[in-house]
């Protein structure tokens, strides 16, 4: 059997009932609303980074095919084992899992007990934040199951759990979503698409409101915003599998070859190249964009599947990217990555399952900073 015949629902179809609650008890509130006063902000991937969170992935309400959960499983085991090549990483799951997971996973990965659901810790894990004397903090999204949409029961409490581990602040204004619904440079702008945070299934509040609470999250000063999709995918649209900064005034983003009659993904990611395009940094800087093509021939054919290059992983000395069967695409990613990342190693994975399920590598890692780095 290949990954493309399984049948899955994914991430896109969201059929899954959401439950659970974001409560932790027994966790100590150390949780501010502020962070400007403590100049904490969301630093640039690419800084050197101490360790990478990852989750694994269990939960038999998400996944009722054991088969495809066990091909996924794998597929984590695949990119967690590489990215322990370059630094440390921590694997999220209940003690319960630890012994079987053990044996797919590098004896370099550290496990940690802190239940989990799903893989999604790019949305789920710690947003980690530091400041200019090299402190550490959190930034708490809320995660709520991308709007309500999947059950999040134990990793909408994971940030928390993380925090308490770490023994480090914890700054919470309100704000509900996701980390891979933005993009940072890590130098005071954002990219967004309103679909993933102006949306009553997250934020209730005016976009001005929740403008005003992205940039106080995150550090930022500016949010490049576009339209995006609603609806017609779990997450309304994650910038990070559209467009990435390569640097603080550089953009890279995957498009099609053209428009698609009916293709609202394809329009929209149109819509949101030319209005960063358009766009300048929050310090004035014109962007620069490069375009990578997505791939034509992949080897899974599902309308579901995503086949996102831009999705890649930043870690110490490497890029850990997808390649998706197409030659042609696969060589040109792997080409763009290294012209804009020349100092890094460039590994490309199949990572097939992962795509299955809506996401990608980014999707399900989620970075801590180095202090003083």
């Amino acid at each position: 059997m290949t990954i493309a015949k399984i049948k899955m629902p994914d991430r896109r179809q969201f059929l899954l009932g959401a439950g659970g609650s974001a409560a932790l008890m027994g966790v100590p509130e150390m949780v501010f609303a502020n962070t400007r006063s403590h100049g904490f902000y969301v630093p640039d991937e690419a800084k050197p980074h101490e360790r990478t969170f990852m989750q694994w992935p269990v939960s038999k309400r998400v996944y009722r095919d054991r088969y495809f959960l066990e091909l996924l499983q794998n597929a984590i085991a695949d990119v967690a084992n590489t990215i322990a090549e370059f630094e440390p990483v921590v694997m999220l799951m209940d003690k319960s899992h630890e012994a079987k997971a053990r044996n797919l996973l590098s004896r370099k990965i550290e496990i940690w007990d802190v239940p989990t659901e799903d893989l999604w810790c790019r949305d789920s894990g710690p947003l980690f934040m530091t400041n200019a004397v090299g402190d550490l903090a959190i930034s708490h999204l809320n995660f709520n199951g991308w709007g309500n949409k999947q059950i999040h029961k134990n990793d909408g409490i994971i940030a928390r759990r993380i925090s308490e581990i770490l023994d480090l602040p914890f700054y919470d204004n309100g704000l509900v979503g996701e980390p891979g619904g933005v993009e940072t440079n890590g130098h005071g702008t954002l990219i967004a698409h309103e679909s993933s945070w102006v949306n009553r299934n997250r934020n209730m509040q005016s976009k001005a409101t929740i403008t005003s609470m992205l940039l106080e999250a995150y550090g930022a000063d500016k949010v490049i915003w576009a339209p995006g999709v609603a609806g017609a995918d779990i997450t309304d649209y994650h910038i990070d599998a559209l467009a990435r900064f390569v640097a603080t005034d550089e953009v890279l983003i995957q498009l099609p070859e053209d428009i698609i009659a009916g293709d609202p993904w394809s329009k929209a990611a149109f819509e949101t190249h030319d209005i960063i395009q358009n766009s300048m940094t929050a310090d004035g800087r014109e962007i620069k964009i490069t375009v990578i093509d997505e791939p034509r021939r992949p080897r899974v054919k599902s309308m579901d599947f995503v086949a996102s290059y831009v999705n890649y992983y930043i870690c110490n000395g490497a890029i850990i990217s997808a390649q998706f069967g197409d030659e042609e695409t696969d060589a040109q990613a792997t080409d763009v990555l290294s012209k804009g990342y020349p100092s890094r190693e460039i590994v490309s994975l199949n990572v097939d399952p992962i795509g299955e399920m809506g996401g990608g590598i980014h999707c399900a890692t989620q970075q801590q900073p180095k202090i003083n780095a």
